[in-house]
C-alpha cells in the first residue's frame, strides 16, 4: 500500500490559524487499544508514524512531554532535521521548535539528556509546591515557568506558553498529561496513528488519572500509511 510523502503530510496537517492557540496530542495505539509494547510506545510505531511524528513536531511551536514519558521513552536532544529546519525558517518560524517537560516534583537531574542533549534551551513547567532548590537547579538549564499552586495548572500553561510566543502546542504524552489536559477542556486535536497490531497484556489507555468526560471530535482526515492509518481528528466546536 501507498504511503504519504513528508511534503502531503505537511499539507495535511497545516496550521491554516498560527495566532490562535492550539494543543495537538499525538499519540500511536494498537488495533486493541494499547499504548505501549513491551512498556514504551516505540514498538508500536513504524518509518510512517515516524514521519507523521517529525511533520507534526515541524509545525508545532513547543514539543510539551510528560516527565514519566521522558523517562520511559528516553527523550534527548530532541530536534527536527535539516529538511525540516530549513521548511521552518523560510515559513517564519526558529529553526528549531522548543522542547518543554511538564513536572510537579520535578524528579529528573539537570544532567538528563533531556537537558544535557537539547538543541534549544528547554522549559520546565511545574507549580509553586515544586521544590525550590529542584527548581533552582532545572533553572540553570532550563526555562521554568510555573503554573498551578498545589499542581500544575495545565490550563494556565498552555496560555502561559502563548503568551511567551508558543501558541502551537504539540503534547507527545503522557497519558496522564493527556488527562489532565481533557479535563481543563485545552485539546484542541488529537492526531492518532493507528498500529496494525494487536497487543493484548497490561497495556494502559492513551488517556490516564481523568474523570469521563464528553468531548465530541469531528474527523479531519484518515491517511493510509502502509498498514497504519494517520488519523486526525479536530474538537468540534
Amino acid at each position: 500500500m501507498s504511503a504519504p510523502t513528508r511534503e502531503q503530510l505537511l499539507e495535511a496537517y497545516a496550521i491554516d490559524d498560527r495566532a490562535t492557540p492550539r494543543v495537538r496530542m499525538n499519540f500511536v495505539m494498537s488495533l486493541d487499544g494499547a499504548v505501549t509494547l513491551e512498556g514504551r510506545s516505540g514498538g508500536l510505531g513504524d518509518e510512517h508514524d515516524r514521519l507523521a511524528m517529525q511533520v507534526l513536531r515541524t509545525l508545532a511551536d513547543v514539543v510539551l512531554i510528560g516527565a514519566g514519558t521522558v523517562r520511559v521513552e528516553g527523550y534527548g536532544g530532541l530536534q527536527v532535521g535539516e529538511a525540516d529546519a530549513a521548511w521552518r525558517r523560510a515559513h517564519g518560524l526558529p529553526a528549531q521548535p522548543r522542547v518543554g517537560v511538564v513536572s510537579a516534583r520535578l524528579g529528573l537531574s539537570p544532567e538528563h539528556p533531556f537537558f544535557a542533549d537539547a538543541v534549544e534551551r528547554p522549559i520546565v513547567v511545574t507549580d509553586a509546591a515544586a521544590p525550590a532548590d529542584r527548581r533552582e537547579a532545572l533553572a540553570e538549564v532550563a526555562d521554568v515557568i510555573v503554573c498551578g499552586e498545589a499542581s500544575v495548572d495545565v490550563r494556565g500553561m498552555v496560555d502561559a506558553l502563548a503568551d511567551a510566543g508558543m501558541p502551537q502546542v504539540l503534547c507527545e504524552g503522557g497519558p496522564h498529561l493527556f488527562g489532565s489536559l481533557i479535563e481543563a477542556d485545552r485539546v484542541d486535536e488529537l492526531c492518532l496513528s493507528l498500529s496494525p497490531k494487536l497487543v493484548a497484556g497490561e497495556a494502559g489507555r492513551i488517556v490516564r488519572g481523568a474523570p469521563e468526560v464528553d468531548r465530541s471530535m469531528r474527523l479531519v482526515h484518515a491517511i493510509p500509511a502502509g498498514d497504519l492509518l494517520l488519523l486526525r481528528y479536530s474538537r468540534s466546536r
